[in-house]
């Protein structure tokens, strides 16, 4: 009796184990492991390893000639890799790049239009290419249409919309067979500022539909869209993992920025009598105070402003900005 209870506590514990390792893959939509291109002695990227999780944005970040490109079309089927692993959804790229495509939505950097086309006729068209059924074709069609805002110019050729609306049908091409993993590269350059806005609102909309990879050179977009990063130089990865863990890891400094009621000269000097503090710096309405990683001086510095009764009407954490935390990474940051 004790080794048959014994035995179905074994079986009990593995069946647990599993369960939590199936739902562990279930979640990684992208794996990559040890990936690597080589152009003859070229080396565009080297061991790259990195896992993204479902239902996830996040981007790919890395000055000109990095690998972003190289890695996004080895992902996509475009392209083989030299060495290396790379999965989605649990699908082996390499091995399986039928099914790979089936569950992938690619928007390239230069988006592959017919101009003489319609709108509407050539997401017919790609539904078609992508094996919609017919049945289901036309309403394939009128849900990306929708959802990628193309309702005005559905009927106008492609060769006589905005640069703006051509990146809206670079987008809705990769969505119409409802992809579960979307690839993005480089998905709002050459747009103007509104057009930025419109493309980055609509990437944003798609959270929690699906995963998405994408990689920019406007950083801003990073911190309003996606909830980590994948930097890479050279073909090497530099850092990786959410923009709070990033930006915990690379900060020197720990401090807050306040805006205070009384805002004269000496009110920073009385700032750098607290015990601890580095730095303290004014610019316009605002006060910056910095010290060392290791402390926490807001109770010392709260206590201060109401025993001088210096009106503190707002206090916030000292933030890296992703600007900051991406030429830390490039120009001196650790190898992953």
């Amino acid at each position: 009796m004790i080794y048959q209870a014994h035995l179905t506590d074994v079986i009990a514990r593995s069946k647990a184990t599993r369960q939590s390792f199936k739902k562990e893959v279930n979640q990684r939509m992208i794996e990559v492991e040890s990936l690597t291109k080589k152009y003859g002695d070229l080396v565009a990227i080297k061991k790259l390893n990195f896992k993204i999780e479902k239902g996830k944005i996040w981007g790919l970040l890395g000055p000109n000639a990095a690998g972003k490109t190289t890695t996004m079309r080895i992902l996509t089927g475009y392209l083989p890799a030299t060495d290396g692993k790379a999965s989605i959804a649990g699908f082996d790229v390499f091995g399986q790049p039928n099914e790979v495509k089936k569950i992938t939505g690619y928007l390239p950097e230069n988006v592959p239009l017919y101009p003489e086309m319609t709108v509407h006729s050539f997401l017919n068209f790609v539904s078609e290419i992508k094996q919609i059924p017919s049945s289901k074709r036309n309403e394939a069609v009128e849900k990306c249409i929708e959802i990628s805002g193309l309702g005005s110019v559905r009927k106008r050729l492609i060769k006589n919309i905005s640069r703006g609306f051509k990146q809206r049908v670079g987008i809705a091409q990769a969505l119409i067979h409802e992809p579960q993993v979307l690839i993005l590269d480089e998905p709002t350059i050459g747009l103007d500022p509104a057009q930025i806005i419109e493309i980055r609102e609509l990437i944003k909309s798609l959270t929690g539909k699906g995963t998405i990879l994408l990689s920019t050179h406007i950083l801003a977009e990073v911190t309003q869209t996606c909830d980590g990063v994948i930097i890479i130089n050279e073909g090497n990865i530099m850092a990786s993992g959410s923009l709070e863990e990033l930006t915990a890891s690379f900060k020197e400094k720990e401090g807050v920025i306040l805006r205070l009621k009384k805002r004269e000269k000496e009110t920073s000097s009385l700032l750098k009598t607290i015990p601890g503090v580095d730095k303290v710096s004014h610019e316009d309405d605002e006060f910056t105070i910095e010290w060392s990683k290791e402390k926490d001086l807001r109770d010392q510095i709260t206590r201060l402003i109401v025993d001088r009764e210096l009106g503190l009407i707002e206090m916030r954490p000292l933030a890296m900005s992703i600007e900051d935390l991406y030429l830390k990474v490039i120009s001196g940051g650790v190898e992953q």
